[in-house]
């Protein structure tokens, strides 16, 4: 049986104020129907329903960026409920960040930047089972695009930095930890000359995935000294802006990231 929607105590048309929010509200219920608006009927609870209302009015430009919600009461006006499920909505939202709650109770629509668009999917992966051959995989399809377009796009001074960043790996090869350090900037500094920070966020969030599992893999013999050669093999190509090189350099990178991770996740299982 479908959900019914609540009932407010006074219907949204006999309320003296016709601010902004009521009206994108009612805009956005033109174009979906949903219990919310009366419409089609939608099985998913009341809280979800008015997240996903909220998600897209932010798409739509009803609300934007720094923009300060209604008070909960007049959202749960706006929307036709009550205020538990309203309040488990923004909370929602929040976890996600999507809105910052401010002093007063009151809420406002984040800067929306990428790291903040990920952090859902960074949610949901870090709780997930981990699966090293999905993630590199993926961080296939992300990172080598991300060499490719740094081997077009980055200035000068970002392929020398990347190229000492590389050779400077060679001081760490009996020091796991400090290795560790550098190869995070250097991987950054590749996503950083790409020049496109929403596939930056998204191979940040994939390196991050079971980093655990990569500390115990750089300390087994002979896998630092490999992965500072082949950094080295990549920068020199980026150097040269001969993406083709770069990209079959920083793929035989990740087959070898790929191979000792899964040798490393099999000690500890």
């Amino acid at each position: 049986m479908a959900m019914k929607r609540e009932a407010p105590a006074t219907a949204l048309s006999d309320m003296p104020f016709r601010d902004a929010f009521s009206e994108a509200v009612e805009a956005e219920r033109g174009k979906h129907g949903d219990n919310l608006a009366g419409g089609v009927p939608d099985r998913r609870p009341i809280a979800e329903q008015v997240s996903r209302r909220i998600l897209a009015m932010i798409k739509s430009g009803n609300l934007k960026s720094g923009d300060r919600l209604p008070t909960e009461q007049k959202m749960s006006i706006a929307f036709g409920i009550s205020r538990p499920p309203l309040r488990e909505a923004l909370k929602a939202l929040t976890l996600m960040g999507v809105l910052t709650s401010r002093q007063g109770g009151r809420y406002m629509v984040t800067d929306l930047s990428p790291s903040r668009l990920v952090a859902p999917f960074n949610t949901m992966l870090s709780v997930a089972d981990y699966d090293v051959h999905q993630q590199f995989e993926t961080r296939t399809v992300v990172d080598l695009e991300l060499v490719r377009l740094c081997a077009e796009r980055a200035s000068h001074d970002m392929r020398q930095r990347i190229f000492k960043l590389a050779v400077d790996g060679r001081a760490f090869e009996q020091d796991p930890v400090a290795f560790r350090l550098l190869d995070i900037e250097f991987h950054q500094a590749i996503n950083a000359g790409a020049g496109n920070d929403l596939l930056s966020a998204l191979a940040q969030l994939l390196y991050d995935l079971g980093l655990d599992v990569r500390r115990t893999a750089s300390e087994l013999p002979g896998v630092i000294a490999k992965s500072v050669a082949q950094h080295v093999t990549v920068a020199e190509a980026l150097l040269a802006r001969d993406a083709t090189a770069a990209v079959a350099a920083y793929r035989a990178h990740l087959e070898h990231v790929r191979d000792t991770t899964i040798i490393a996740f099999n000690k500890r299982t």
